[in-house]
């Protein structure tokens, strides 16, 4: 089995699927705390060790619940869901982790509020359709951090760009999920192109070339 640099295989006491007969070791990934970027700008109070617990909140869900699926003969969680529900999932698991750990963010109670992350008691009950205060948090498996959002805002967005091994065969052996990119810009209105309306006349905007330079420049993990 080719173990990915920054992924541990479980020891004895720790979960293991039965395949065939064989029993077959469960890769659990780290965050490698070496690459994040020590000069990158961060506001509200956040913190690097914010960004590293979250990531690895998420890997342990991962792990834990890939376990549990494939001690059972099913499929890992990374392949029965489809692109768009893995990187929602995991948006949102991580909005609830780094509110847990920031010291003065906390998740925005509003139902599709904006942004995920509002500050602490700046909105009444913590809850606002539309503010500014706050940091957006988005996923992608798009390398570079480009990725649709319902429109254009002046805000703070934290993008998590994440891989996924859906090739690796057999599946037992495939690599656990990983985030390769974090980005955390502060972005206007100005630095956002309009796209067209899709089938269902949704409107979406993506950041522009500038704009993906903007939010790159100021990048937090990078693997």
């Amino acid at each position: 089995m080719d173990v990915r640099a920054g992924a541990t295989i479980a020891g004895d006491s720790a979960i293991r699927s039965t395949m065939s007969g064989s029993t077959v070791p469960i890769l659990h990934e780290t965050v490698d705390s070496s690459k994040l970027n020590k000069k990158v700008v961060l506001p509200y109070q956040l913190r690097l060790k914010d960004f590293e617990s979250a990531m690895q909140d998420v890997y342990d869900f991962f792990y834990d619940v890939n376990g549990l699926l494939l001690n059972r003969g099913l499929h890992r969680l990374d392949d029965m869901l489809r692109p768009a529900a893995m990187s929602g999932m995991i948006s949102d698991m991580l909005t609830a982790s780094m509110a847990k750990h920031a010291r003065s963010l906390v998740e925005n109670h509003h139902f599709n509020g904006h942004p995920d992350l509002i500050v602490q008691g700046h909105y009444p009950n913590n809850s606002v359709k539309a503010g500014t205060d706050g940091v957006e948090i988005k996923s992608t498996r798009k390398k570079g951090g480009a990725v649709d959002t319902h429109g254009a805002r002046d805000q703070w967005m934290c993008v998590f760009v994440y891989d996924v091994d859906n090739e690796t065969e057999p599946a037992t052996a495939r690599a656990p999920m990983r985030f390769k990119e974090v980005y955390l810009g502060q972005v206007t209105k100005s630095d956002f192109r309009k796209n067209a309306r899709g089938d269902l006349g949704t409107r979406t905007a993506t950041l522009d070339r500038d704009g993906i330079q903007k939010l790159r420049a100021n990048w937090v993990y990078l693997l």
